[in-house]
C-alpha cells in the first residue's frame, strides 16, 4: 500500500493544462519544499536535487496518451546507496 497516493482526473483547457505544467516545473526548478496548486487543494512536497524520471508516449485507438514519471526516495540517505547507474 502507498503511503500516500493523490490521482486527479478531470478536462483542461490547453492553457490551464501548461499552467499546471509550469507550476511543477517551477517546483522542479527551485526545489526543496514545492506547493502546487491542483484544483481545489494544495499539494506540498519536498523536491530533492535529483530524481529519476520516465517519459511514456502511447497512441492507441485514435487517442495520443503522455506520461510524465518522476520518481525519488521519501528520505535522504546521503550515501548513493541504490541509485542507479547510467
Amino acid at each position: 500500500m502507498a503511503d500516500l497516493k493523490f490521482e486527479q482526473k478531470r478536462s483542461l483547457s490547453r492553457l490551464e493544462a501548461a499552467d499546471q505544467l509550469s507550476a511543477l516545473a517551477e517546483a522542479l526548478r527551485h526545489g526543496g519544499n514545492a506547493e502546487l496548486e491542483l484544483g481545489p487543494g494544495t499539494l506540498s512536497l519536498r523536491i530533492p536535487d535529483e530524481l529519476r524520471t520516465e517519459i511514456e508516449v502511447e497512441v492507441e485507438d485514435g487517442q495520443i496518451e503522455i506520461e510524465f514519471e518522476l520518481k525519488w526516495p521519501i528520505a535522504q540517505t546521503g550515501t548513493g546507496a541504490g541509485r542507479d547507474e547510467a
